[in-house]
């Protein structure tokens, strides 16, 4: 007799995609879309008419008779507030849906994106909506109440991605229960999966103090190691000739069982188990948080996903140095006494482990097929923080409800500060140290929202924890003595360059919306905003009068400085936007902004007068 065997069932949550919720993030991202491209002017809205503090304007498209109207405010570093509500699209005259996809069809030629590349950036617009369609289908949570959750609440309530990018949510290579799974959003806990890696393959790595077997005790324990080592026994296998490799379970499913198809077949590879910890996925999707023991390291795997203009691998090569990278910035900042009292300090990327794939490595190091099976370990955020303090993305800053309400905001009320102590608070924290590195060392990292950690007290920061050091750290400063695994980080560049690490990553990608933010939300006037701005880095400059020579080299008070365009990368190649082997001479650079703390430039201390402080 023949049995039929019936097919599973697997139940897909779809209830997300509505009507209305599809109505409401088209909406959004279209309005963002006009902002973003006007920013990098890729698109030149034109004015109509002035009404109180708002302006009227039209875009005209490639399409013939398709229009936008819209009202907008124009705010420093060129910055489009628009009034989501007023966005209405007309074709020929007669207002019609507005459609994200369209949008970008009928402004294609004008965006430039390639025709190879067109399919790919289609859906990650697509996947983008989709996965704000279900943040606001699920995430009804407000800032009010924001304000009193905690790290991991905050962190799985996010909803925006990088402010900058329109396509910021790709996460290309997900199906629908890929996404159920595992997208921060979804915020659904899961186990990793282990495998034994041959050491002629797989390299281990750390910095003193989280050598090999006391990591894995820690992290995996007595237990869970014997039963690993069971597995390897039973094969026949020599326990010592391997190390322990943690990996996504999507990256084994997906990519590992099948292109490391012969390391397994030859038990170069060994598949282990799961192992016993739940774990969470945070907004920098392949980096995990430790659920069951929130003390333990976070595991950063590689996640061969296509997000936002990259495929989320992780170099096995690089691994190799990410320890000695850490150990290195550790003992140069740690003596600092500035820092010390600041409350700067770095999460450790404290050990690493990368397997190569040999059959692959012809075709280039940084081939993605090439960084598929790596991890690494970082300091968890636990472990730096006291009993009365919490901590939250700083990206939180930027963070507004679903009914329009802002968290920063709430928060600065919820403190026992008025907004501008708050802000001073707030930039001695962040600010302050990224300008003492820079000036101090030549050194400088990429601090946008979600690669800082708040560590706040009554609401209000206190100190910062930066993550992600060993992957977007640079260095420009030859004088300095980098080890051998370290040099890496040494990039040679034009002082207009350098400066443009402050201007660009720091005011246009985050004081910018943060300015905006609060003009719009906690009526406070942006002009206040950049005082702050200005007061903080002079203030810094007379407390460290040695540095002048480098004030008047580096200098931030400018008339302007270059524009630098971050979509028109994504736009030009979606895959991968910059030439990871020299990414600063990627940068694309349309005209200037003027700078918004110019004004105070006749603050300036003039150096004879700070040789005398």
């Amino acid at each position: 007799m023949i049995t039929i065997d019936k097919p599973i069932e697997t139940e897909v949550n779809l209830d997300h995609l509505t009507p209305i919720a599809w109505k409401e993030v088209n909406r959004a991202l279209v309005k963002k879309a006009i902002s973003e491209f006007s920013h990098e002017l890729l698109l030149e809205p034109k004015f109509l008419r002035k009404e109180k503090e708002w302006g009227h304007y039209v875009l005209a498209s490639n399409t013939p008779g398709v229009t936008y109207e819209f009202k907008a405010k124009r705010r420093s570093l060129d910055h489009w507030h628009i009034d989501e509500k007023t966005l209405l699209k007309k074709q020929n005259g007669i207002p019609t849906v507005i459609d994200a996809i369209h949008f970008v069809l009928e402004f294609k030629d004008i965006l430039g994106i390639p025709d190879d590349m067109l399919p790919t950036y289609l859906e990650e617009i697509t996947s983008t909506l989709s996965g704000a369609a279900y943040k606001y289908h699920n995430k009804n949570i407000t800032s009010s109440m924001l304000v009193q959750g905690s790290f991991q609440v905050i962190e799985h309530a996010m909803t925006e991605g990088h402010p900058c990018f329109v396509a910021n949510n790709g996460r290309i290579g997900f199906n629908i229960e890929d996404y159920n799974k595992y997208a921060p959003e979804a915020d659904n806990s899961f186990q990793l999966i282990w495998l034994a890696g041959h050491l002629s393959k797989a390299t281990f790595t750390a910095v003193k103090g989280f050598e090999y077997k006391s990591l894995m005790q820690k992290e995996l324990g007595v237990a869970t190691i014997a039963k690993f080592n069971d597995v390897l026994e039973s094969l026949g296998l020599d326990m010592e000739s391997y190390v322990f490799i943690p990996v996504h379970p999507w990256q084994w499913h997906n990519k590992i069982a099948h292109v490391f198809a012969a390391d397994i077949a030859n038990q170069d590879l060994v598949f282990l188990g799961k192992g016993e910890d739940l774990y969470s996925a945070q907004q920098s999707i392949r980096t995990l948080y430790n659920k069951t023991n929130p003390g333990k390291l976070y595991t950063k795997t590689a996640l061969s996903i296509l997000n936002m203009g990259f495929m989320r691998g992780l170099s096995p090569y690089y691994m190799q140095s990410t320890p000695s990278i850490t150990a290195w910035i550790t003992e140069l900042l740690e003596d600092d006494k500035y820092l010390q009292e600041t409350g700067f300090m770095m999460l450790g990327e404290v050990a690493t482990v990368g397997y190569r794939n040999f059959n692959y490595e012809v075709l280039g190091k940084t081939n993605a097929h090439n960084k598929m099976l790596s991890s690494l370990w970082r300091e968890s955020p636990k472990s730096k923080i006291k009993a009365n303090q919490e901590v939250m993305t700083m990206a939180a800053f930027l963070h507004m409800d679903k009914d329009g309400s802002s968290l920063l905001v709430e928060l600065i009320k919820s403190s026992p500060f008025d907004t501008s102590v708050w802000l001073k608070k707030y930039l001695h924290c962040y600010l302050s140290p990224l300008l003492h590195c820079f000036y101090t060392y030549e050194m400088v990292f990429m601090p946008h929202g979600e690669n800082l950690i708040m560590v706040m007290e009554n609401h209000t920061p206190v100190k910062v924890l930066m993550k992600d050091i060993t992957e977007e750290v640079i260095v420009f400063n030859p004088e300095l003595d980098l080890p051998e695994k370290v040099k890496r980080l040494y990039t040679e560049t034009s002082d207009k360059m350098k400066v443009l690490s402050i201007f660009t990553d720091v005011f246009d990608c985050f004081f910018r919306f943060m300015a905006n933010v609060l003009a719009e939300h906690g009526r406070y006037p942006e002009e206040l905003f950049w005082k702050l701005v200005a007061d903080c880095i002079y203030t810094y400059q007379k407390e460290h009068p040695e540095l002048e020579e480098k004030y008047i080299k580096y200098n931030l008070f400018e008339s302007e400085f270059d524009r630098c365009c971050l979509n028109r990368l994504q736009l030009n190649n979606t895959k991968q936007m910059l030439d990871l082997a020299d990414p600063i001479e990627s940068l694309q650079f349309v005209g200037t902004l003027k700078n918004p703390i110019a004004e105070y430039s006749s603050k300036t201390v003039q150096v004879s007068a700070m040789s005398n402080i």
